[in-house]
């Protein structure tokens, strides 16, 4: 076998074949992915419960919702990069892939020291800004500022990642994480146990293991073979690239960041209830995550399927691909939603023994993994919509929808009803909402593109 034809086999065919088999192929390795990557956090989650107490728990959760709120916009531009470099390799357009390739790769690392030296300089102001308590801020501000001294790292895996999903090759980002996430385990455990680093301990475990992943990632983009091959003595920002991809990906991460405001907001109200609530609340958001991981791969499959597609303009071929896509991303919502609550109680108690902490958990799990497949269902449609080359509409109707409605109900119906129950029902009933326009704008979207 050459050594052209043992790369290619990491690499899916998306335009040709039956769909089924090619979703699976391409979506299974992709969840694997996401979930070893989760496993980063939880690996800190689960360490600083167990062995340096529930303040330090709250500390590193509450830093999540701020975190992905700074983050989001940038990762949002990887995005575009995955749409044009998947529409590209589908149109076999191989030059205008080379220059996109080279120009996400710049761009993931200027945009992380950017993100560097403004985590450090804001964590501490923001999480004040956020009422994180005083017991648990001193803590959660220097594991953010750890996290984000590595952001170039973060950055860099993201882009490089989604260049590789482009083509259809989700195998080896596996396998990287899977080297990375087990690193990571074991310098959790040193640095906390024997070294009594704490947080600190935990954040410096991440970036340290998250070094090896993106460096795979851009070893792998090296020594390819094809037109995604990565030269660096290339590395450059393309006009016509930067802007296209800004164009979809932009859009995106707005959402993203705004989806975030949202989230920041109820983590406030979060934080309102006090440091049990807090972790209680942590360790099941990171519980959720999972299975929201699970459920995301659909979206990623939905953007380069129809990318891909619509490239080589074979229409048909995203219908049956986003129907197979809906189908199974509702299963696995509702059988991974379902019983993470089932077994909600054994799960949580992996985080932290402190019967309080695990009833709070308990409350928040009821809430968002029993109807989580509304969540999965809303990102696959924006994900179809994305890789039809259409970033703006799904923008604004998740604004509106599952943002806007968000607000609104915490400063409204919330503040009628102090409750966790009635802050947790703001998921559900807002996924329901934006789902539902979604679905139609799909198909408004897919009409006007896809004309034969």
């Amino acid at each position: 076998m050459t050594k052209a034809t043992t790369k290619r086999s990491y690499e899916i065919d998306m335009c040709n074949g039956p769909l089924l088999g090619k979703i699976l192929l391409f979506s299974l390795p992709l969840m694997l992915s996401g979930i070893l990557q989760l496993l980063f956090n939880a690996a800190d989650v689960i360490v600083v419960g167990q062995f340096a107490g529930t303040t330090a728990l709250a500390a590193v959760g509450s830093t999540g919702s701020l975190t992905n709120l700074l983050i989001n916009v940038f990762v949002g531009l990887s995005v575009g990069s995955n749409v044009l470099v998947a529409r590209f390799y589908g149109a076999k357009q191989y030059e205008e892939l080379s220059r996109t390739v080279h120009t996400a790769i710049t761009i993931s690392l200027i945009f992380g020291v950017i993100l560097a030296i403004f985590g450090n300089l804001a964590a501490r102001p923001l999480l004040t800004l956020m009422g994180t308590p005083d017991d648990v801020l001193d803590q959660a501000a220097l594991y953010m500022k750890i996290y984000f001294a590595g952001m170039p790292i973060i950055m860099l895996y993201n882009f490089g990642s989604s260049i590789l999903r482009a083509k259809g090759d989700t195998k080896r980002p596996l396998y990287f994480l899977l080297i990375a996430g087990i690193v990571n385990v074991i310098l959790n455990l040193v640095f906390v146990i024997v070294f009594h680093m704490d947080v600190a301990g935990v954040a410096l475990a991440t970036i340290l293991s998250q070094c090896i992943s993106a460096g795979l990632i851009v070893a792998s983009l090296v020594k390819d073979d094809g037109p995604c091959r990565l030269d660096l003595k290339k590395l450059r920002i393309h006009k016509a690239e930067i802007l296209a991809m800004t164009r979809i990906g932009l859009p995106a991460g707005f959402q993203g960041a705004v989806f975030s405001i949202s989230n920041v907001l109820i983590q406030s109200s979060i934080n309102s209830f006090g440091s049990t609530v807090m972790a209680g609340s942590t360790a099941a958001s990171n519980i959720e995550g999972f299975v929201y991981t699970a459920m995301n791969t659909f979206h990623h499959t939905a953007v380069n399927f129809t990318s891909q597609n619509l490239g080589a303009k074979k229409y048909d071929r995203i219908n049956r691909s986003m129907l197979l896509c809906v189908l199974l991303v509702i299963a696995v919502g509702i059988v991974a939603g379902g019983g993470v609550y089932l077994f909600g109680d054994i799960l949580l108690r992996i985080y932290n023994n402190d019967p309080q902490v695990i009833h709070y958990g308990m409350i928040r799990l009821s809430y968002v993994c029993l109807p989580y497949f509304l969540c999965g269902l809303m990102d696959t449609m924006v994900g179809g919509i994305r890789g039809l080359g259409v970033s703006v509409l799904p923008m604004i109707v998740s604004l509106v929808g599952a943002c806007g409605l968000r607000i609104v109900w915490i400063y409204t119906i919330f503040q009628w009803n102090r409750s966790l129950d009635v802050l947790f029902l703001s998921y559900p009933i807002t996924w329901a909402i934006t789902t539902s326009v979604h679905v139609i704008c799909f198909f408004i979207v897919r009409k006007r593109v896809c004309k034969n």
